[in-house]
Parts: structure tokens; sequence; C-alpha cells
């Protein structure tokens, strides 16, 4: 089978070839550290698949297929829906400030009556794509430097400040590094980057005073002292050490975990279910699934470097870096590094939304590999 068989239309084995161009060592990969999500969710719920380690499995069970399916969908459709998308995920946002439900004193939900979203989490897939779209037809010298870096900028902020205001502080901040990574692949200047990262550095402490919201505020102040209330907004960062910190280099052992079994550890199936892992297997435990983890984001990479499209290095490079934050972020939180911002470990904590948003992404990884060698116009989208 040659090369062009892989793209071009008309091919009567295409469908297989596409699906043998995935890569399954990645999506082993992945199912790995789903599969240790399920054990510690099936360990903290008292040995029972209720009530979450069953749904997490059921979940990532049907985002595998989408997955799969999305892997097949042809690089070119991805770059025409690319602005699309980003649109869609405006306008909701939108409609999100307008008519969006309040929980827990956060407005970030739409309900459609059978079913609530955030539409934040379609809008980490589409600034990737409306990202990797835009530099795709910008020169080198206009992407390193140039009035043109008022359009990307101008496509960040929208979003990360529509998010922010509702408030939620880990989605936006999570929005602007992966909106921040691809400017920078897409070949930044180092001048520009040196001054942006010396004036956010400069403007944290006004931000953080003037900007932020009184119970954010606390969550950095607790940061930095979480023994100054141990029993109240430094809790969750002094029990997460703790089980850290208890499980030393094997663990205590599967489902011996007294912080999580006996309910100190808070979240313990979500945000702190890496402290969860590392109480009952230790250090060991923990390296263990950073390395699948490391393995994934190498896989990706490497995926984005293979792919002969501007738009498919960055789209894969996007989502790779979205995916690469979750772990950093929610790795420092838990061991006390970074304020607690409800960042999830991705595939390895309990949710679907984050589920959904990252398999998306990877289908989007995957595409990019299965049409490695498809070229996209600069233009419309149009086939060529």
């Amino acid at each position: 089978m040659t090369v062009s068989a892989l793209t071009r239309p008309g091919e009567r084995d295409r469908l297989i070839v596409k699906f043998s161009q995935i890569d399954w060592t990645f999506c082993l990969a992945l199912c790995l550290i789903a599969g240790a999500g399920a054990l510690m969710m099936f360990s903290v719920a008292g040995s029972s698949w209720e009530p979450w380690a069953a749904a997490h499995l059921f979940r990532f069970g049907f985002f595998f297929v989408v997955m799969v399916i999305l892997a097949m969908v042809d690089l070119r459709v991805w770059f025409a829906l690319a602005y699309p998308i980003y649109g869609l995920g405006l306008l909701l946002l939108v409609a999100v400030e307008l008519v969006g439900d309040v929980r827990m004193g956060a407005q970030r939900w739409l309900d459609l009556g059978f079913m609530s979203f955030q539409p934040s989490e379609i809008m980490k897939v589409g600034i990737v794509l409306a990202l990797a779209r835009f530099y795709h037809g910008v020169s080198a010298d206009n992407a390193r430097l140039s009035w043109w870096l008022l359009v990307p900028a101008a496509m960040i902020a929208a979003p990360v400040l529509l998010v922010a205001h509702q408030p939620d502080l880990g989605t936006a901040m999570l929005i602007a590094l992966t909106g921040g990574a691809i400017v920078v692949l897409a070949g930044l200047s180092w001048k520009v980057i040196g001054t942006a990262v010396v004036g956010f550095l400069v403007s944290i402490p006004p931000l953080v005073m003037f900007v932020l919201h009184d119970y954010q505020r606390q969550r950095v102040m607790t940061f930095l002292n979480p023994e100054s209330d141990p029993s109240g907004s430094g809790y969750h960062i002094l029990q997460s050490k703790i089980a850290l910190g208890s499980g030393g280099f094997f663990g205590k052992g599967y489902g011996l975990g007294s912080q999580s079994q006996l309910n100190f550890l808070p979240e313990k199936h979500t945000d702190f279910i890496f402290a969860t892992l590392a109480e009952e297997f230790g250090f060991l435990g923990c390296a263990s699934v950073l390395a699948l983890y490391a393995a994934v984001i190498f896989m990706a990479l490497r995926t984005a470097a293979l792919a002969h499209s501007h738009f498919g290095r960055l789209a894969a490079s996007g989502v790779t870096a979205t995916f690469t934050l979750y772990v950093l972020i929610n790795g420092a939180m838990v061991m006390g590094l970074a304020p607690v911002v409800g960042v999830p470990m991705p595939l390895l904590s309990y949710g679907g939304t984050v589920m959904m948003t990252v398999m998306i992404g990877f289908g989007l990884v995957q595409s990019v590999r299965v049409h490695r060698y498809t070229e996209v116009t600069s233009g419309k989208g149009a086939f060529v």
C-alpha cells in the first residue's frame, strides 16, 4: 500500500488502512492510565465498583471509541471546522454569561434539559484548532514578530476573560497557557517571550490583590502558608502532603491508605486521586503512572513531528500541551507546589467532561498521525 493510498478517497480498503495507522501503543498507554484510575476509585469506594469505578470505565470505553472514529476524520475536515468550532465555543461561553446555571457560586454550566455541560471544555479544543489554522497561513517572519500577533492575542484573550469571569481560574489558565504554547511553537520571537514572562511576573501582585475573587486570593495565601489554617483553607494541601509522605517508597498497600479510606483526604477520587495513589502504592506507583504520562506525551509529540502540514504539527502539539499542563498543574497542586485550582489528573481522576476533552483532543492527534502525509491548503479548507 502506497503512502498516497492513505489519503486518497476512493481507495477500496482506505478505512482498514487508516485503522492500521493508529498508534495502538499510544492507545494502550491511555488504557493503562484509565485502568489505574479505576483501580484507585474501586479502592477508595470500599472495594466497590459503585459509584465511581464502573462509571469511569464505561465513560473511557465510550470516548475511546469516539477517539478512534475521530482518528478516521480527514485532517482537512478538521482544518475546515477549526474556526466554526472556535466560534461555537465562544458563543456558548457568552450564553453561559447570559443564561448559565449557577452552582457552588460559579456560573459555568449550560442546561439543555437532558444534560448540562461546560462550554469551556469545547474551547480547550477550539483554541487549539483555531490557532493552528491561523498560523498555517502565516509566514515565519510574521509569526516571529509582527502586528499579526494581535490576532492570536485577541483569540486567546476572549475565551480566557469569559471563563475567568464565571469564575473558573483553572480552566482560564489552561486555555491561556495552551494558546501561549501554540504561539511559541509557531515561531514567536524570544524577545517577545522574555518580555511577556517578565510582564507576567511583575503583574502577579496586583492581579492577586485587585483582580482575583476573595476565595481565589485565599487559595494563593493558603498555598504560601497552609499551616496558618490547618482545619480550614489549608486542610486540602496538608492532608494531601500527609498522604504523599506516608506512602513511602512502596506504599501502604492496595486499599490500606488511611487518609483516603478514613476520608481525611478530600476529593480523593477527583482532584486528589494522585495523592491516593501515592499513599497506597508509594513513590514506585507514582513513578510508574508518571512514566505512562511521559510516554503518552512523547508519542503525541512524535506524531506532531511526523506531520507534513503546519496545521497538523501545531494541532497535535497544542493538544499535547493541554494534556501536559493538566498533569503538571495537578501534580504540583497535590504536592503543595501550586495553589489548589480544581484541575484534575487526566484519565486518572473521575469526571466525564475532562475525559471527553482529552479523548477528543487525542482523536485529533491520531487523525494527524493517520493523515500525516495529507497536504492542507491555506485557503478555506478545500480538499486538494
